[in-house]
């Protein structure tokens, strides 16, 4: 018995190092693959991204996203660069075309690896529309506005049958019905901009009464009704009142509302149209809204009414834009016909109405156009004031996406 001891004590000693080797080992096999997980880099997010080229230097496109952001696109060796024409969906049309072939203004769309923070797309492939493209796009879609678009103000939106009811801004044209279905675009103004390529994609609960809108898409044979393929709304302001304060350096103008009572700061940019009536033009208005020939009928000869004119024609900076044949009188082009004031101008006292964008608590609303010379018009009709240029038409330029738009 006293000699089988020792064997014993060697026989769990062996096992107690066994024990604990196969311990260690896995430890460490547990280490290593956690050493191995730390040190592996996380995956890049795959992301998509697209907009207008700015500029490019050697291999890095810097681009102004539709967002608004930019970012910077690198092409690598293995990019698949690919050329679409506007129109083509399927990418087994598209061609390729060598980075040294775009262009400042072309438009981009890149997917890739995000790097640097999200500043950067390390892209797998991009699909260029070049400017020229997406230019003769936007010249046949604005005909198309022309020819089949229609604008006026919303008088009623029905969300449960997708119908929106239309003033044209003529007293002699029945109200126009347009229809919107789950194929229609549906656009929304930005609440600082009157431009069409500053509109956002919007829904058909945001449409509501008051609103200036467009359509475009094919009427029915009475032309009471449209099929909207696409439409473009926005919220905006009139205000009439005194000039209190003008700010030509900051571009600001502020005027005591005529109704509130309150002041009423609107930014005045590049893109505002200010000009003045001739104190002869004013006394007919005056004249006319004082006798109740008030509205389109009364004032049309004098104040115009809103022409049926498409996003991209006559936009609020820029000048023209068509009259309707058999139509009532381009009110674009009365405005342009005026003579053109600027901030300096306008004296403190000096009467004037604004058609400006809803603008938004961070964000102050812009004058789209901006009448001064007003002071007959205020006396005989205080309560019409802040509407009498409601004939005015909403317009605008540009593109908004990749050729789809005006």
């Amino acid at each position: 018995m006293p000699a089988m001891m020792p064997i014993r004590r060697l026989h769990v000693l062996l096992t107690t190092a066994i024990v604990a080797m196969l311990t260690l080992v896995s430890l460490s096999r547990a280490t290593v693959q956690d050493k191995s997980t730390q040190q592996a880099p996380p995956s890049s997010p795959k992301v998509r991204t697209v907009g207008t080229v700015k500029s490019i230097s050697g291999n890095s496109i810097n681009l102004g996203t539709d967002s608004g952001s930019e970012v910077n696109v690198l092409i690598q060796p293995s990019t698949r660069l690919l050329h679409m024409a506007p129109g083509q969906t399927d990418l087994k049309q598209a061609t390729p075309i060598q980075l040294q072939d775009l262009q400042v203004g072309d438009r981009l769309l890149a997917g890739g690896t995000s790097a640097d923070g999200g500043k950067s797309v390390n892209a797998t492939s991009a699909v260029v529309m070049t400017k020229a493209d997406v230019a003769a796009k936007q010249e046949r879609e604005r005909e198309d506005w022309q020819k089949r678009g229609v604008g006026g103000v919303v008088k009623a939106v029905d969300f449960n049958t997708g119908t929106i009811t239309l003033s044209t801004g003529t007293l002699s044209a029945a109200p126009l019905v347009v229809h919107v279905s789950k194929q229609t675009i549906i656009r929304r103004y930005s609440p600082d901009s009157v431009k069409f390529d500053d509109a956002k994609p919007g829904t058909l609960e945001q449409v509501k009464s008051g609103d200036q809108l467009r359509a475009r898409g094919n009427k029915n044979a009475d032309g009471s009704e449209l099929t909207a393929e696409e439409i473009v709304s926005g919220t905006f302001r009139n205000v009439a009142g005194l000039v209190s304060a003008t700010d030509p350096g900051n571009g600001t103008v502020t005027l005591t509302d005529l109704i509130t009572k309150r002041p009423v700061t609107l930014k005045v940019t590049s893109d505002s149209q200010l000009h003045k009536l001739p104190p002869m033009m004013a006394q007919r208005i005056a004249m006319r809204l004082k006798g109740g020939a008030s509205g389109p009928a009364g004032t049309a000869a004098a104040a115009g009414s809103a022409p049926a004119q498409r996003p991209g024609e006559g936009q609020a900076g820029g000048s023209g834009g068509g009259s309707r044949p058999g139509g009532p009188s381009d009110f674009q082009q009365m405005l342009n016909r005026l003579p053109a004031v600027t901030l300096a101008d306008l004296p403190k006292g000096e009467a004037i109405m604004v058609v400006a964008t809803e603008g938004s608590a961070d964000v102050p609303s812009t004058a789209i156009i901006l009448l001064s010379g007003v002071e007959p018009i205020l006396t005989a009709a205080p309560n019409q004031a802040s509407t009498i240029l409601s004939p005015w038409n909403i317009s605008g330029g540009g593109n908004l996406g990749t050729g789809d738009s005006p």
